[in-house]
């Protein structure tokens, strides 16, 4: 059901998130679970996830480990020259396999997550994030995005023209201005807020979600 929420920047985000990580909340244990739980509503064959560095790219795997221990098949193509190690592990001990750019067939998916970029990257996707975008836009695959579509500026909503448009964008904790501002509600598709108990204050706005979910 569509419900008024509160808008925040990421550095709001980041700043109530930081004592719950430092206390030891699993935040990105728990932000993976709602995910999958999205991910298995839409029942994919075979689904490809593009996992970058930071957070987004450890939330992906660890979801990405429950649908391929629901018998998802389950493709990794790491966008950065790191990733978040125990949640790849995690994917692979499930069944994921890790594939490079060069095995990408845009065409074999019915899904794709995109957890490339956070909301603390700032600015165009580049490297094997590009290419892999920019070979899947003509596809026009069915995405969720990870917090926000990767190269949508989370305050702002300006958008580099390598963005995978959403058809879901799970994102966690509190709605980041960018997914309301600018070019966000075009790329943003149907939005699901997955509450933390995060401790927020000075909101800059408010804005109409599809849905809230507990975390």
């Amino acid at each position: 059901m569509p419900t008024i929420v509160p808008i925040y920047t990421a550095a709001q985000v980041r700043a109530a998130e930081a004592p719950l990580l430092a206390a030891g909340v699993p935040l990105m244990r728990r932000a993976a679970h709602a995910l999958a739980g999205v991910i298995a509503e839409h029942e994919p064959k075979r689904m490809l996830v593009l996992a970058g560095a930071g957070d987004n790219g450890g939330d992906a795997l660890f979801a990405a480990a429950e649908a391929a221990g629901r018998g998802i098949r389950v493709d990794v193509l790491q966008t950065a020259d790191r990733v978040h190690e125990e949640a790849l592990r995690t994917a692979t001990d499930a069944g994921a396999r890790v594939i490079s750019i060069d095995d990408l067939d845009a065409t074999a998916y019915d899904m794709v997550i995109d957890g490339i970029l956070g909301i603390g990257a700032r600015g165009a996707l580049r490297g094997t994030a590009r290419v892999a975008v920019s070979a899947l836009l003509p596809a026009r695959p069915r995405v969720i995005a990870v917090d926000l579509p990767s190269g949508l500026d989370p305050d702002t909503g300006e958008a580099d023209e390598a963005v995978l448009p959403a058809t879901t964008t799970v994102t966690f904790g509190a709605v980041k201005a960018g997914l309301i501002r600018g070019e966000g509600p075009a790329l943003s598709g149907r939005i699901i807020l997955v509450d933390l108990g995060l401790d927020l204050a000075d909101r800059v706005g408010e804005a109409k979600v599809d849905e809230v979910r507990p975390g």
